[in-house]
C-alpha cells in the first residue's frame, strides 16, 4: 500500500489534471490572449472609451498645429511684415492651446474613470474566483502569492490601463501626424529624416525581445517577496520564540536580491536603449539643419519650413521614446495580466452540477460507500498518496462518531469529504441518501458547522465573530450561544464585553478563548451536521471541564463527527471508529472496543497514561 497521509501536504491536492502556477511557463495561448483580455476589461465602458478616443484625436490634431503655425508666422507674417496675418496666427496659437488643454482634461478624466472602474471589476472578479476555489487549492499555494496577484499585479495593470493606453494612442497619432506633415512640407527632406527609421526599428525589436523575459521575472520575484513576507509575519511568534530573526532576515535578503537582480536587468536594457534613441534624434536634427540650411540658402525651401521641420522632429522622436518607454510598462503590465489569468484559469474542482439538488432541512444521516481518496504529492518527484482506502461507514442521524487513530490515519480526510471540500477518488459519500456530488454545496454547508483545531477569528468584535454563520442573529441569541458553551463568563469580564475587538486572527485573546468563541459560532448557526476537528486540543483541562456541558448541548440532536485525542471527548461519543493507514480497523462503543482488547484498547491505555 502507498504511504497514507490524512491531509494534503505542501503541493498536495486531489488527483486531477495539474494546474499551471508560478514558476511554470505560460503557454503561447495564454500569452496571446493577454491583449484581448485587456480589451475585455474595458468593454463594459466602451461608450466612454469612444468619447475618450474622440477627445484624444481632436487634442492630438490641435497639438500638431504649432509647428505649422510657426511656419506661417515666419513666412506669411514676420518676413513680409504683415501684422494682421501675424495677429491672426497668434490667435490660432491660443485657440489650439485652449483646445489641447480641454481635450487633455477630458481624456485624462475619462481614462482615469474607465481604468479605475475596470480594475475594481477585476479585483472583484479575482476575489470572487478565489472564494469559489476548493480548500485543497489553498493547501498548495502560498497566500502571499495570491495576495500579490490582487495587489502588485493589479497595480502594474493600473499603470498600463490608466496611463499607457493614452500614451499609446496619443504618441501613435502624433507620430503618424508628424510623418504626414513632414511629407507634405518637403518630401525630400522628409525622406532624409526617415532614413533613421530602420535603425530605430531594429533597436526597438531588440529591446522587445530582450526585455520580455526580464519583466516576467520581476513579477515572479515580487510575488515571492510578498509570499515570504506574509508567511513570516503570520509566524512571527514562532520566529521570535526560536530566535530565528537573523535566519529570516538572511532568507528575505536572498529574495530581495533576486528581485533587485531581476529589476537591474530591465535597468540595463533601458540604459542601453533610450540614450541610443536620443543620440539618433540628435543625428537626425543635425542632418536636417545641414541639408535644409543649404536648401534654404539656395532658395529651394523657406525659412519657416526649416523651423517647422526642426520643431516636428521633436514631435516625431518624442513619441518614439514615449512608445519605447510605454513598452516597458506594457511588458510589466502584460506579465502581471498573465499571472492574473493563470490564477483565473484555475477551475474549481468541486462545482455544482447544473441539475444539483437543493437540500431541504436534513436529518444528518451520513454514509461512506467504498470510499477511497488519493492526491498527488508535489515534490522533487510527484507521487500519488493514498489517504483513504475502501472505507465503509454508516452514521445514523443524531449520532456522535469519534474518529481516532495516529496522525496521518485519515481522520481529517474523512471530515473534509463530509464537508465536500474534496470529492472521493472512488466510491460515494452520502447525506440523507444523497450523493454529495448531486447536491448544491451551499445547501449542504449551510447546515454544517465546523470547529477546527486552530479557531480562526476575523478582525472585529466578539459578537460579530459569534454571529459569523448567522449574520441576522440579535444580541440575545449571541449571548445565549456564548452562555451555552461556557464563553459568557470570560466575555463578561472583558472591559467591552461582546464589543471587544479580537484583533487579526483573534490575536487579542487567548487560544482557549478563541476556541470557545468558535464553539459559540457553530452553535448559533444551528447546524444539522457538526464536525469537531481536534476542537478541544487548545483548551486547558479547567476550561474543558467548563465547556463539557455546553459541548453536550452543542452535540444534542445533531450528527457529529469528532476528531479528538482527549478521553473525555471520546468517551461521550455514541460510536468510535479507529482508523489506521486510511482504513477502518475497528469500530464500536467505548465499552465494546475496550473489551475487544484491540487497537483502540492500546490507544486508550496510551492516552490514559499521558493524562495521568
Amino acid at each position: 500500500m502507498s504511504p497514507v497521509v490524512a491531509r494534503g501536504g505542501p503541493g498536495g491536492g486531489p488527483l486531477s489534471r495539474g494546474t499551471q502556477w508560478d514558476g511554470e511557463r505560460a503557454s503561447p495561448g495564454t500569452r496571446g490572449r493577454n491583449l484581448r483580455g485587456l480589451i475585455a476589461l474595458l468593454r463594459p465602458y466602451r461608450t466612454r472609451v469612444m468619447v475618450t478616443f474622440a477627445a484624444l484625436l481632436l487634442g492630438t490634431a490641435a497639438s500638431l498645429a504649432p509647428p505649422l503655425l510657426a511656419r506661417a508666422a515666419i513666412d506669411n507674417g514676420i518676413k513680409p511684415h504683415d501684422t494682421t496675418a501675424l495677429t491672426l496666427i497668434v490667435v490660432a496659437f491660443l485657440v489650439s492651446a485652449l483646445l489641447v488643454w480641454s481635450m487633455t482634461y477630458a481624456q485624462t478624466y475619462l481614462v482615469g474613470w474607465v481604468g479605475q472602474r475596470a480594475l475594481a471589476d477585476l479585483r472583484i472578479r479575482i476575489f470572487t474566483h478565489l472564494q469559489s476555489l476548493p480548500v485543497g487549492f489553498y493547501e498548495s499555494r502560498p497566500a502571499g502569492v495570491l495576495i500579490s496577484r490582487m495587489t502588485n499585479d493589479v497595480e502594474a495593470l493600473d499603470s498600463l490601463v490608466t496611463d499607457s493606453v493614452v500614451t499609446l494612442f496619443q504618441s501613435g497619432l502624433t507620430l503618424l501626424g508628424a510623418v504626414v506633415i513632414l511629407l507634405v512640407l518637403d518630401p525630400k527632406l522628409a525622406l532624409l529624416t526617415f532614413l533613421i527609421f530602420p535603425l530605430l526599428a531594429g533597436g526597438s525589436l531588440w529591446f522587445r525581445l530582450a526585455s520580455a523575459g526580464a519583466f516576467r521575472r520581476t513579477r515572479e520575484t515580487i510575488g515571492s517577496i510578498t509570499a515570504y513576507l506574509q508567511e513570516t509575519l503570520s509566524g512571527i511568534r514562532v520566529v521570535r520564540s526560536f530566535a530565528q530573526e537573523p535566519q529570516h532576515e538572511a532568507r528575505f535578503a536572498l529574495y530581495n536580491e533576486d528581485n533587485r537582480e531581476a529589476n537591474m536587468v530591465t535597468v540595463k536594457l533601458n540604459a542601453l536603449y533610450f540614450p541610443a534613441v536620443e543620440m539618433l534624434s540628435g543625428v537626425a536634427m543635425a542632418a536636417i539643419v545641414l541639408f535644409g540650411g543649404f536648401q534654404a540658402i539656395e532658395g529651394h525651401i523657406s525659412l519657416g519650413t526649416i523651423v517647422a521641420f526642426v520643431a516636428l522632429l521633436a514631435y516625431m522622436f518624442d513619441p518614439i521614446q514615449q512608445l519605447s518607454q510605454l513598452y516597458t510598462t506594457y511588458q510589466s503590465g502584460m506579465a502581471a495580466l498573465e499571472k492574473i489569468y493563470q490564477l483565473l484559469d484555475v477551475q474549481p474542482e468541486i462545482v455544482d452540477r447544473p441539475d444539483a439538488l437543493e437540500l431541504g432541512r436534513i436529518r444528518g444521516e451520513i454514509e461512506f460507500e467504498d470510499v477511497s481518496f488519493a492526491y498527488r504529492q508535489r515534490g522533487a518527484e510527484e507521487e500519488v498518496v493514498l489517504a483513504l482506502d475502501d472505507v465503509n461507514l454508516h452514521v445514523p442521524p443524531g449520532q456522535t462518531v469519534a474518529l481516532v487513530g495516529a496522525t496521518g490515519a485519515g481522520k481529517s480526510t474523512m471530515a473534509k469529504l463530509v464537508a465536500r471540500f474534496y470529492d472521493p477518488t472512488a466510491g460515494r459519500v452520502l447525506v440523507d441518501g444523497h450523493d454529495l456530488r448531486d447536491v448544491t454545496g451551499a445547501s449542504l454547508r449551510s447546515q454544517m458547522g465546523i470547529v477546527p483545531q486552530e479557531a480562526f477569528l476575523f478582525s472585529g468584535s466578539i459578537a460579530e465573530n459569534i454571529a459569523f454563520g448567522r449574520p441576522d442573529a440579535d444580541a440575545e441569541q449571541i449571548r445565549e450561544a456564548a452562555a451555552a458553551v461556557g464563553a459568557e463568563q470570560f466575555i463578561s469580564e472583558l472591559p467591552k464585553g461582546y464589543d471587544t475587538e479580537v484583533g487579526e486572527r483573534g490575536s487579542q485573546i487567548s487560544a482557549g478563548q478563541r476556541q470557545l468563541i468558535a464553539f459559540a459560532r457553530a452553535l448559533i448557526a444551528d447546524p444539522r451536521i457538526l464536525i469537531l476537528d481536534e476542537a478541544t486540543s487548545n483548551v486547558d483541562l479547567h476550561t474543558e471541564g467548563r465547556i463539557e456541558e455546553g459541548l453536550r448541548r452543542l452535540l444534542a440532536g445533531r450528527t457529529a463527527i469528532v476528531i479528538a485525542h482527549r478521553l473525555s471527548t471520546i468517551r461521550q461519543s455514541g460510536h468510535i471508529v479507529v482508523l489506521e493507514n486510511g482504513q477502518i480497523v475497528e469500530h464500536g462503543t467505548h465499552e465494546e472496543l475496550i473489551e475487544a482488547q484491540g487497537r483502540y484498547h492500546r490507544l486508550y491505555e496510551d492516552w490514559a497514561e499521558q493524562a495521568a
